[in-house]
C-alpha cells in the first residue's frame, strides 16, 4: 500500500518524517514515496525537479545522513522508501552545467546544444510543448554557452543528451549511491522523455527501453533489491513498453503508472456511464508477472486527459469533445458539475486544458460544504469510497497522495507563495494538517474522520483478499446498465468482482453476469453482508460499491 508526499508538507525535516511513522502504520502504509528532496536550484524548481545536486538533500530538510537514518526506521517499520531520480534534465545549476558553461567539452558533450536554429527549428515542427503557457518551446538560448540549450519542461532545466555514455555512467553511479542511501524504489522522473528523434515527438522512443534495461541490469548486479517505477504519463499503447514487451519483458521497469485508470474514473464520474473505461481498460496488453500497476487517484500532477479518439468512437463518442466536456465538469464550468478544480496549461492550438484540484474538490466536497448541502455531502464521500474503492480492487500497488485520506480541500493560500503563484497545481498540495489528524478520533462524523475512517476500512479489508495480488490481471466488463463497470480477477486464490455504479442513480446488474465470472454466491466484503437479490438482479444505490467473492458454505461441527 503506497503513500506519496512532499516531504516538507508532511512534515518540518526528515527527522519529523520518522515521527509521524506511527500514522503511516495506523494507515496500513508499506510503501512510501517522498517526493523531490534531493537538493533543487533555488527559486522556482518545478517542485523540486529541478535538481542541482543528486548527492545532497535541501537542508531545510537535513542531510543525507538523516535520509539514510529514515531509511532505516522505514525499514524497521515495514515501510519502502521510494525517492525520485530525474532522468531527462538537471538544473542550469547543477555541476554538470556550471563545467559546461565554463567551456569544459566533456561536459558540454552532456547537453544538446546548438549553434544556431537550424536543427532546434526543424525539431519544433513535431515536438508539443509541456508548458505552454510559462515555458513555450523546447530550446533556451544561454549566452555563458553561447548556445541554444534543450529544454523541455522549463529555461532552467537543461536536458541530457543520453546518446552520450559518459551520461549512462554518471546515472549509473547516482543510482547506486541512491541504493547505498536505502532507497528500495527509484522513480524514473520523466523517463518517456530521454531520447530524442528528429520527426517524432521525442517521447517514447525504442531507446528509452534500452537504456532502462542496462540502468537495471547494472542495478541488478549491485544492489538487486531496488525497484524502478516508470513515471511515463503516455497513451495506452506506449504505457506497456514500460514494464517490457517483447526483448524487454520482464527487463526495465517494475512499475509503472497506471494513468489510463486514473483518467478513466474521472471520466465515467463525469459522464454518469462506464463504457469508455471498460474499453480503454479492457484493450491493455498482459503485464509481465514481476511487474505491477501503480493505481491512483489523484497524484502531486494536473489531470490531463488521455482519452484515446479510437476508445471514445468505440462508444459512439466524439474523443475531442469529450475531453472539452471533462475540462468543463472538473473546473466547474458545466451546468450541474460537483466540481471545483482549475484550468491548468490551457493550449490554445491544441484545445488542450488539463486540471488541478484536490481529490476531495473535484468529487464534490468543497461545494456542497459551502452550500450547506447535506444530501450533496453525502453523495461526495460516497464518490470518494468509490474511488479509492476502485484504486484498492484493481491490483497492483495503490497509491494515497497525502491529504486525500482526510478530505482536504483546495488550498488557495498557494498564490501568496512567489515561487508557487503562477503554477496552481499548489491548490492539491497543502500542509499536512496534524491539528485534524489528532482530532479523528474525538470526532467520527467530520467529513475528514468519515474518509480516514473508509480508506482505513478498504485497506485493511484489501490486505485479507488474495485475487487482489498484483500477479492476477484485472479484466474490466460493462453491465447491461452503463452506469456498472466490473474488475474481474480469476485466481487459484478464488474468483473477486469490483461491482462499481459510477452514477448519482441507483443501477442495476444481473446475477448472471456475476455468475458468468465465477461468482454464484455473492459476498460484499466491504460491508461485510452478501447483497439481497431482487428477482434476476440486484440494485446498487448511487456511487455503491462491492468487492464480491464467493461466499463460504457455513461449516457444520
Amino acid at each position: 500500500m503506497g503513500y506519496a508526499a512532499y516531504a516538507d508538507r508532511f512534515a518540518d525535516d526528515l527527522v519529523g518524517v520518522a515521527k509521524r511513522i506511527p500514522y503511516l502504520q495506523r494507515l496500513g502504509v508499506t510503501y512510501l514515496h517522498l517526493m523531490p528532496l534531493l537538493l533543487p536550484r533555488p527559486g522556482a524548481s518545478d517542485g523540486g525537479y529541478a535538481v542541482a545536486d543528486y548527492r545532497a538533500v535541501r537542508p531545510d530538510l537535513g542531510t543525507m545522513q538523516d535520509l539514510a537514518d529514515l531509511a532505516d526506521e522505514l525499514h524497521e517499520a515495514g515501510i519502502a522508501l521510494t525517492l525520485d531520480l530525474v532522468l531527462n534534465h538537471v538544473a542550469r545549476e547543477h555541476e554538470w552545467a556550471v563545467r559546461a558553461r565554463a567551456g569544459e567539452e566533456r561536459y558540454r558533450n552532456y547537453f544538446r546544444l546548438y549553434d544556431d536554429r537550424t536543427i532546434p527549428d526543424k525539431f519544433e515542427r513535431t515536438l508539443p510543448e509541456v508548458f505552454p503557457a510559462f515555458a513555450p518551446g523546447n530550446f533556451t538560448w544561454d549566452d555563458e554557452l553561447s548556445s541554444w540549450v534543450w529544454t523541455t519542461f522549463n529555461a532552467w532545466q537543461w536536458d541530457l543528451d543520453w546518446s552520450n555514455p559518459d551520461v549512462f555512467v554518471e546515472f549509473v553511479d547516482i543510482v547506486l549511491f541512491l541504493a547505498n542511501v536505502g532507497a528500495d524504489v527509484l522513480r524514473l522522473d520523466a523517463i518517456a522523455f530521454i531520447w530524442k528523434r528528429l520527426g517524432t515527438q521525442s517521447q517514447n522512443q525504442p531507446e528509452v527501453h534500452s537504456i532502462t534495461q542496462a540502468l537495471r541490469a547494472a542495478a541488478k548486479i549491485a544492489a538487486p533489491s531496488l525497484v524502478f517505477k516508470a513515471e511515463a504519463i503516455v497513451a495506452p499503447d506506449d504505457l506497456v513498453q514500460y514494464l517490457g514487451r517483447g526483448e524487454h519483458a520482464g527487463k526495465v521497469s517494475e512499475l509503472a503508472y497506471h494513468n489510463s485508470l486514473m483518467v478513466q474514473i474521472w471520466s465515467a464520474l463525469a459522464a454518469r456511464d462506464a463504457r469508455l473505461m471498460a474499453v480503454a481498460l479492457d484493450r491493455f496488453p498482459v503485464i509481465p508477472l514481476t511487474s505491477a500497476w501503480a493505481s491512483y487517484v489523484r497524484c502531486h500532477d494536473d489531470i490531463g486527459w488521455a482519452i484515446d479518439d479510437g476508445d471514445a468512437a468505440a462508444v459512439g463518442w466524439n474523443g475531442a469533445e469529450h475531453r472539452r466536456f471533462l475540462s468543463d465538469f472538473y473546473s466547474g464550468a458545466f451546468a450541474g458539475s460537483f466540481a471545483a478544480g482549475a484550468v491548468f496549461q490551457q493550449n490554445d492550438a491544441t484545445g488542450d486544458r488539463r486540471i488541478s484540484g484536490s481529490n476531495a474538490s473535484l468529487l464534490g466536497l468543497e461545494r456542497a460544504l459551502d452550500a450547506g448541502d447535506l444530501r450533496a455531502i453525502e453523495l461526495s464521500l460516497a464518490r470518494i469510497k468509490l474511488v479509492y474503492a476502485m484504486i484498492l480492487g484493481f491490483g497492483g500497488l495503490p497509491l494515497l497522495y497525502m491529504g486525500d485520506e482526510l478530505a482536504l480541500l483546495n488550498d488557495y493560500g498557494f498564490v501568496a507563495v512567489p515561487e508557487h503563484a503562477d503554477d496552481n497545481r499548489w491548490l492539491h498540495r497543502p500542509q499536512m494538517p496534524w491539528d485534524l489528524v489528532a482530532q479523528l478520533d474525538l470526532d467520527s462524523t467530520s467529513p475528514a474522520a468519515q474518509t480516514f475512517q473508509t480508506v482505513e476500512r478498504l485497506i485493511g479489508v484489501r490486505s485479507t483478499l488474495a485475487p487482489l495480488h498484483a500477479a492476477v490481471p484485472t479484466h474490466v466488463a460493462v453491465a447491461s446498465d452503463s452506469a456498472v463497470v466490473l474488475f474481474v480477477r480469476r485466481s487459484a486464490a478464488g474468483e473477486f468482482i469490483g461491482v462499481f455504479n459510477v452514477a448519482d442513480r441507483p443501477a442495476w446488474i444481473d446475477a448472471s453476469l456475476l455468475e458468468q465470472h465465477g461468482v454464484t454466491r455473492p459476498y460484499d466484503n466491504i460491508s461485510q453482508t452478501s447483497p439481497i437479490r431482487r428477482g434476476p438482479g440486484y440494485e446498487l444505490a448511487p456511487y455503491e460499491c462491492w468487492w464480491l467473492t464467493n461466499r463460504q458454505p457455513e461449516s457444520h461441527h
